[in-house]
């Protein structure tokens, strides 16, 4: 039958299974969104700023695994998604941005809105396409969520001319297998695998994101057992192993417990599970897990030697790949060595004072009302290390959190998607002052949905991690990282539609924290805490891992 180019995409996003979409119209997009309209099972939520859809479409996919979806019309439009893909590319997010160009004939001669956006993007997304002939769109579509979701998954951008999605071509609907492709595994490398972990006398289990994404919880926690090794993850993994379990040792790297970045930094096996080895992890590179042989598990060739050079490696699906050896694997036994973790444990826990208000105590207590079942979304800063930090993440995909591009103001757009894809779920934003005034705007989008995320801002007046950089390292020159001035959130939030509260005591946040979790609205907590709050522990920039300082070591060596 013949469609339009419009009726063609909508189609083919119901082929592809998508429920939502989360965009911004305008004029190069309108025969988009005039079929959308006609389409009442794709539910679009109209967000407050460009932005804050590719934000959203990233928490949607995060949230859930499947495709997250964003549309934008052309030229500022479409540069406004920029931030959100790069944020998913960093953090290999499965997502599809739908653009809209000038004309055919147009394009290229600076016409009004016009702007190269595959060019722009090409660096930070899987692939990009410009469909300049309708015939091609319906193939291009189906290539474009088969990319983003297969492999290393990842965003995916299709600029499509406005008078593509006017032309007619004949359409023939197609059944889309939703079924991951996975690569065969090299047996011999998992042998070589088998050969070092039966070797190993001290062993480390290390997670990353990739373990979250393929949702390998289950056969990491088997393999766990069956090595007999202590976990430690990255911001990125958490969640993939169990953070209550008694073997979880906590977070590796710049901001990591004295336990795990000890422990790594003992271990003579060091089982790297779907992670990238990021400078915020290893420290100084050259000294990282010196002791260990490195055992790399992950999808993506490219990553291995990449960051750390590794001794053995397996490349594929971690869960397909932890399910061979899990079937392979006799049971290990290194009880001294986990009791040596243990009692590094025992000898540096996370603390910080117990009386006042504060992040850690903030964090901490919104698990104990959430019972650890909540999705918690973080901004970036002090906040998101004292989420990673104080929450015990149980189940993949209950952190939501820009780990490698760092973007600030993501968290409350991916919040709205996370809350839009799991209605029924507790879904909590943390955000630092700083980051909740960048795109504080789309409060006005989850009060409009009439979604009952609870946004809570730690508010120190300050951008608490460069002000913490800036105390420990440029002499406590507070160059304008000062936020004192006067802006009230509570009346921000409540001008948007939302319920809001200011708190300064431990006891006011539990009362408050308690209401917004019965509350039906969307629901504000602005918390006021201490501007030279800091997270500890920390690795000074370039420093070994195994140099991590806490606060009283801070104050024993400028004593």
């Amino acid at each position: 039958m013949q469609l339009t180019g419009s009726q063609i995409l909508i189609e083919c996003l119901k082929e592809q299974g998508v429920d939502t979409v989360f965009g911004y119209p305008g004029g190069a997009i309108l025969n988009v969104y005039d079929e959308l309209y006609l389409h009442p099972e794709i539910k679009h939520v109209l967000t407050s700023h460009e932005q804050g859809a590719s934000h959203a479409a990233d928490g949607y996919a995060r949230s859930t695994g499947k495709v997250g979806v964003c549309f934008a019309t052309s030229g500022p439009g479409a540069t406004n998604l920029v931030t959100g893909i790069a944020t998913a590319y960093m953090d290999s997010v499965p997502m599809v941005a739908i653009t809209c160009n000038v004309g055919v004939s147009l394009l290229g001669k600076d016409s009004f809105q016009e702007i190269d956006i595959t060019g722009i993007t090409m660096p930070i997304t899987k692939h990009n396409f410009i469909v300049k002939d309708v015939t091609k769109l319906a193939d291009t579509i189906r290539r474009a969520f088969s990319i983003a979701r297969n492999g290393r998954p990842g965003p995916v951008l299709i600029d499509i001319p406005k008078d593509v999605t006017a032309n007619k071509t004949d359409y023939k609907k197609a059944t889309i297998d939703f079924t991951r492709k996975l690569e065969e595994v090299d047996m011999d490398s998992v042998e070589a695998a088998l050969k070092l972990i039966k070797a190993s006398k001290k062993p480390y289990i290390f997670v990353g994101g990739g373990a979250v994404i393929s949702e390998a919880n289950a056969e990491l926690k088997q393999f766990a057992e069956l090595v007999d090794a202590p976990v430690c993850d990255t911001l990125m993994g958490k969640g993939a192993y169990d953070g209550t379990s008694v073997r979880y040792s906590g977070m590796l790297g710049m901001h990591g417990t004295k336990a795990s970045n000890l422990g790594v930094s003992k271990c003579d096996l060091l089982i790297a599970i779907g992670t990238r080895f990021s400078d915020r992890v290893l420290g100084n590179a050259k000294t990282f897990a010196k002791n260990a042989k490195i055992l790399q598990i992950d999808i993506d060739p490219a990553e291995i030697n990449k960051n750390v050079v590794a001794f053995s490696s397996v490349v594929g699906d971690v869960k397909q790949i932890l399910t061979i050896i899990n079937e392979k694997l006799e049971q290990q036994n290194h009880k001294e060595w986990v009791e040596y973790v243990e009692n590094l444990k025992e000898q540096f826990p996370l603390s910080y004072p117990k009386e006042g208000l504060s992040g850690p105590y903030i964090i901490e207590n919104i698990f104990e009302q959430t019972k650890g079942d909540a999705i918690i979304v973080t901004e970036v800063g002090q906040h998101q290390m004292w989420a990673a930090q104080y929450y015990k993440y149980k189940s993949p995909r209950t952190l939501l959190t820009s780990g490698g591009l760092g973007t600030m103001g993501y968290g409350l757009g991916a919040s709205i998607g996370a809350q839009t894809a799991n209605p029924d779920r507790t879904v909590v934003n943390i955000a630092g002052d700083g980051c909740f005034r960048m795109n504080l705007n789309e409060l006005a989008t989850a009060s409009r949905e009439q979604l009952p995320l609870i946004e809570v801002i730690i508010n120190n007046h300050v951008l608490g991690m460069v002000r913490q950089w800036q105390t420990l390292f440029y002499n406590k020159h507070y160059s304008a990282t000062v936020l004192d001035d006067g802006a009230d959130y509570v009346k921000v939030a409540e001008a948007l539609g939302c319920k809001a509260k200011r708190v300064t005591t431990q006891e006011e946040f539990e009362s408050a924290f308690a209401e917004a979790l019965s509350s039906k609205k969307p629901y504000v907590i602005d918390c006021i805490i201490d501007s030279d709050d800091k997270v500890w522990p920390m690795v000074a920039p370039g420093k070994p891992i195994n140099e991590a300082f806490d606060e009283a070591d801070y104050k024993a060596k400028n004593s």
